[in-house]
């Protein structure tokens, strides 16, 4: 299969996920295989949330259209342009990766899958119990546009057997048991990371807005969200309190209140200071890692001290969320919008999936 050709199979995936939004869903009728998966997925878009709570139509709306514009022939090849990738001709290169998947967030490791099966390889997927059908359903549209392809995906139901190398991605604790378990293999092993927001008292009402984007898309599942806010010196929270009021609604969601409630109970049983509003606390703490309905915040007086710090603790950190400009600096509002080539961790799977015997 050469690289144009599966290049053009992710395309038309991208054309199919781009009918599907929470506004305005529209049957298009230039789009292949509609007549045998369109009714269907839009179906189990709203059974989503049945199988995950977490996995309201809103959240999987947004995946799904996210992955849609990441999905255009521009993209992708602007993506591919840096790597040399040759037809799959030389079966004896071809690896088979195991991928353990993730479930915090609806085709979380739909990033690692594309990168499988653009580079020729075979996929042995490990799906998450969170999220255990919205990718086979991909993989079976993925596999009516190019049947070649139902020989390189394979979704494990028990044991992984039979692979070259992994991919695996789960918390500190898993990770530990994935290091012991897959020691002998090349892999990636992704662990705990968290995003941070750096502000410096000047942000505009439209930033603050944005932030809360980064906040509560997913609910604050993702590794991408923020979860701990770094502010000068005396900074003071009204402002940013007011921009994120439009988030209110999330509290009506059951398992977020829940997850508020809870939280907030065992901070003012320990007697920690908090800043509350309603539907989020703020709490001065140095952790990166706040529960749901939380963010920890923390006062700077050294811009370049910071900078030190942020540097030292870089493996804990996904996304920096700034209004400055530079590399790895993300703007206000677009943790959640990852391009083909942001890669989780900083890791290139491309990269890796090229050089690994």
């Amino acid at each position: 299969m050469t690289l144009e050709t599966k290049k053009s199979v992710f395309v038309e995936l991208g054309k199919f996920l781009n009918q599907f939004s929470e506004n305005n869903t529209t049957k298009k009728s230039d789009v292949l295989h509609n007549d045998l998966f369109f009714d269907d997925f839009e179906k189990l878009i709203h059974l989503s949330q049945s199988h995950n709570g977490w996995y309201t139509p809103e959240q999987v709306y947004f995946a799904l259209q996210s992955w849609a514009d990441a999905l255009t022939e521009e993209n992708i090849t602007k993506w591919l342009s840096g790597y040399s990738l040759e037809p799959d001709q030389n079966k004896e290169h071809t690896k088979n990766v195991a991928l353990i998947l993730a479930g915090n967030i609806p085709l979380v490791g739909f990033h690692d899958f594309l990168s499988v099966l653009i580079t020729g390889n075979n996929a042995i997927v490990k799906t998450s119990s969170n999220d255990q059908h919205l990718l086979p359903f991909l993989a079976r549209y993925i596999i009516a546009v190019n049947p070649e392809f139902s020989n390189k995906i394979t979704f494990a139901e028990g044991k992984l057997e039979n692979f070259d190398t992994v991919i695996a991605t789960g918390s500190n604790n898993t990770a530990r048991y994935f290091e012991y378990y897959f020691k002998d293999k090349p892999s990636i092993i992704r662990k705990n990371r968290n995003s941070v927001a750096v502000l410096d008292g000047n942000e505009t009402k439209e930033q603050l807005e944005n932030l809360g984007e980064d906040i509560f898309r997913y609910f604050g599942l993702g590794c991408r969200n923020v979860s701990k806010l770094f502010v000068p010196k005396g900074y003071k929270f009204d402002a940013f309190f007011e921009a994120i009021f439009k988030y209110q609604d999330v509290i009506h969601y059951e398992k977020y209140a829940n997850n508020y409630d809870y939280n907030k109970a065992v901070f003012l049983m320990s007697n920690f200071k908090l800043l509350d509003n309603g539907f989020l606390t703020l709490k001065e703490d140095s952790s990166y890692a706040s529960p749901i309905s939380s963010v920890f915040y923390e006062f700077y007086e050294n811009r370049e001290e910071l900078e030190k710090r942020l540097a030292a603790d870089a493996e804990q950190i996904q996304c920096m969320v700034s209004s400055d400009s530079g590399k790895n600096i993300i703007p206000f509002g677009q943790t959640q919008n990852p391009q083909l080539w942001d890669y989780a961790d900083n890791v290139d799977t491309i990269t890796f999936l090229l050089t690994t015997k």
